[in-house]
C-alpha cells in the first residue's frame, strides 16, 4: 500500500508542476494531436517514458527530453486525443456478447427466427440456447418477441434471448414449461409477467420476473468469464477505448479480475462498481493494481424505459396501467448509502425514470447532510467533501430536478446513443410534454452539472465514434430526428470531448492522472483515423481507431 501511495503522490506533484524527471522513451507525432486541456489547443509531438506523458509541444522540444534513439510514432495524419473512457459498461457482457447468440443486428421478428435458426445449426447439441441484444422499438411488427416466435423454432429445449438493455427477456414455451411458470405464477416484487388476451404468459418477463428462469442458464466456469472478460477488453481496445467504467461487477466477475491483475491480463484501465453485496470489497478497495481500481458500489432504482420498467411520476401515455417498476425501498437504501458513505465508496445509480431520479436525489440528500462543511485549507483553497455519487442514465428528469444535480454534486453518467435509440419510442412512451426533460444534456451542463459519457454496452454497440456522434449530433444512426427530440440539446465537439475524457476521469477520482494530455499524467492515447473536431456530422460514423495506447503500452495498432 505504501508503494502505491507514493507512485501516486509522484504523479501528483508532477502533474501539478508539469516537470518529470524521466526521458522519453516514444513520440508520437505527423498527425493532429489534441490535448483537450482548452478547446482546440493542438501539439506537434507528445513524448512518452515509463508509462507517463514526459512533454507535450513541439517535435524539437520533444526530441531534447527524450532518450538518445528514442522510438518515433508516425501517425501518419491521423489524429490523438486524450484515452477515451467508456464511462458505464458491462464488461464480462460485451465478451458473452461475441461468444453466445449476438442478436443485436436483429430489425424485425422473422430476423430474430433466422438468427435462431442459424445459432442452431452451429450448435446442434445446445440443452438451453442462451443470447441477447434484441430491441423491438422500431421493428415492422410493432411488438415484443413471444414464446409462440421462438416455439416456431425451437420447441423442445429451452430459449432465453435477453433484450438489448437486459431489464427484459422472452423465452420459449420450453423454458417457462421448465421454470414452472403459468397464468397463476405471481411476479417477483420488482417484476412482472405479461399476459395475453388468454390470460397466459406471452414469454416476456420484464426486469426481476427474469430471475424466474435463471436456474436454467448454466453458471459459466472460472475460465469461461476470465475468456469473456479477455474478449470484452481486445474488442474495447479495437475501438479506441482506454478504459471503462465496469459496471455491476459479481463477485465472480471480480475474482476474474483479480486473478488476472496478479498475471498483468488488465489491458484497459478498469473502474470496477460491484454489486451491493460486495460493498466491503469496495471499502478495502480491493482488488486493485495500477490498471483497475475497485471503489463504487451499484444499485438499481428502477428498470427501463423501453420495456415499460423505468419509474415515472405520470402513467405511461402508451400504457395508462402502469408507472413502472420501484426496485428499491427507501429505509435499505438510506442505510447502503450511510455505510458507503462511512467507507468512502461511490455509489452509482440506476435511475431513468423521473420519479426514479427524484427518489434517487431526494436520498442522496438525505444522507448527504451527514457530510462535514467544505473548509478552506492553509493554501486558501475550498476542500469540499462531496463523495462525487452519480446517477447512471438519468434520462428522464425533470426540470425542478435538473438543478439539484449541480446543487448536490451529483454526476450525471449518461450515454448518448441511450437518445438515438430511444428516439423511435420514447414520445409513446412519454408522450411530447416530457420529452424536454429526457436526455437533456446541454440543459444539465448548464446548470453545472459534470456528465460522463457512456455506452452502456452490451446494451449498445460500446463505441465511442457512435456516442461521439449521438452526442454532438442527436439523431439516429441514419440521419433521422423525429418531432420533438430537441436537437437544440446536442453538444459541441468539445464539451462531447470531456464527456469520454476528463468527465470520466473526474468521475472516477483520476482528474490528476487522466482526462488530458499534459506533462506527468498518465499516458493513455486514443488514436483515430479522422478529425473528430473538424470534420462533417455525416462523416463522423466513418471513423476508425487507429491506435490504442494505455500506459505507454500500445494495447492496438492498426496502422
Amino acid at each position: 500500500m505504501r508503494i502505491i501511495l507514493s507512485i501516486l503522490f509522484g504523479l501528483l506533484v508532477a502533474a501539478c508542476s508539469r516537470e518529470v524527471p524521466i526521458r522519453g522513451e516514444m513520440i508520437f507525432t505527423d498527425g493532429t494531436i489534441y490535448t483537450g486541456v482548452t478547446e482546440g489547443e493542438t501539439v506537434e509531438a507528445v513524448a512518452v517514458g515509463e508509462g507517463l506523458i514526459v512533454y507535450a509541444g513541439s517535435m524539437e522540444n520533444a526530441i531534447k527530453v527524450s532518450k538518445s534513439g528514442a522510438r518515433i510514432i508516425q501517425l501518419n495524419g491521423a489524429t490523438m486525443f486524450p484515452g477515451f473512457t467508456d464511462a458505464h459498461a458491462h464488461l464480462l457482457g460485451i465478451g458473452q456478447r461475441e461468444m453466445t447468440l449476438n442478436l443485436d443486428a436483429v430489425k424485425s421478428v422473422t430476423e430474430l427466427q433466422d438468427a435462431l435458426t442459424a445459432y442452431l445449426e452451429v450448435n446442434p447439441d445446445a440443452q438451453t440456447i442462451l443470447g441477447r441484444g434484441w430491441i423491438e422499438t422500431h421493428w415492422p411488427e410493432g411488438r415484443f418477441p413471444n414464446a409462440s416466435d421462438l416455439d416456431a423454432i425451437v420447441p423442445d429445449r429451452p430459449v432465453i434471448l435477453i433484450r438489448a438493455d437486459g431489464h427484459a427477456s422472452v423465452v420459449n414455451s420450453a423454458a417457462m414449461t421448465e421454470a414452472g411458470i403459468t397464468g397463476d405464477t405471481v411476479a417477483p416484487d420488482g417484476g412482472a409477467i405479461l399476459l395475453g388476451d388468454d390470460g397466459q404468459p406471452t414469454g416476456m418477463l420484464i426486469d426481476k420476473a427474469m430471475s424466474l428462469v435463471g436456474a436454467l442458464i448454466t453458471e459459466p466456469s472460472d475460465t469461461q468469464i476470465e475468456q469473456a472478460l479477455t474478449k470484452g477488453y481486445d474488442v474495447y481496445a479495437s475501438r479506441g477505448w482506454t478504459g471503462l467504467h465496469n459496471m455491476s461487477v459479481g463477485p465472480k466477475e471480480l475474482a476474474a479480475l483479480g486473478r488476472m491483475a496478479r498475471r498483468n491480463e488488465i489491458v484497459l484501465r478498469t473502474y470496477n462498481a460491484v454489486t451491493p453485496d460486495q460493498i466491503a470489497t469496495a471499502v478495502n478497495r480491493a482488488p486493485n493494481s495500477d490498471r483497475m481500481q475497485t471503489r463504487a458500489v451499484k444499485i438499481y432504482m428502477d428498470g427501463a424505459l423501453g420495456s415499460r420498467g423505468a419509474l415515472l411520476s405520470a402513467p405511461y401515455e402508451d400504457a395508462p396501467e402502469t408507472r413502472g417498476l420501484a426496485l428499491r425501498e427507501k429505509d435499505e437504501t438510506i442505510a447502503l448509502f450511510k455505510q458507503a458513505l462511512d467507507g468512502d465508496v461511490q455509489m452509482a445509480v440506476h435511475a431513468i425514470g423521473d420519479l426514479g431520479n427524484t427518489r434517487a436525489l431526494d436520498w442522496m440528500e438525505e444522507v448527504f447532510a451527514l457530510l462535514p462543511e467544505p473548509i478552506e485549507n492553509d493554501e486558501g483553497e475550498i476542500i469540499d467533501f462531496n463523495p462525487r455519487w452519480r446517477i447512471e442514465h438519468a434520462q428522464v428528469v425533470q426540470s425542478k430536478d435538473q438543478a439539484r444535480f449541480s446543487e448536490l454534486g451529483v454526476i450525471a453518467s449518461m450515454q448518448p446513443s441511450h437518445a438515438i435509440g430511444d428516439l423511435h419510442f420514447a414520445p409513446a412512451r412519454l408522450g411530447y410534454a416530457r420529452l424536454d426533460g429526457a436526455y437533456a444534456w446541454s440543459d444539465l451542463i448548464e446548470k453545472g452539472t459534470v456528465i460522463a459519457g457512456g455506452s452502456d454496452a452490451p446494451v449498445e454497440v460500446g463505441s465511442p465514434i457512435i456516442e461521439f456522434y449521438a452526442a454532438t449530433v442527436r439523431r439516429d444512426l441514419s440521419g433521422f430526428a423525429g418531432e420533438g427530440w430537441n436537437i437544440d440539446q446536442r453538444l459541441s465537439r468539445y464539451d462531447a470531448l470531456k464527456l469520454f475524457t476528463q468527465n470520466s476521469a473526474f468521475t472516477s477520482f483520476q482528474e490528476e492522472t487522466l482526462g488530458t494530455i499534459e506533462s506527468g499524467k498518465l499516458a493513455d492515447l486514443t488514436v483515430f483515423n479522422q478529425d473528430l473536431m473538424t470534420i462533417e456530422d455525416n462523416k463522423i460514423l466513418d471513423t476508425k481507431a487507429v491506435m490504442t495506447v494505455v500506459q505507454g503500452e500500445i494495447v492496438f495498432d492498426a496502422r
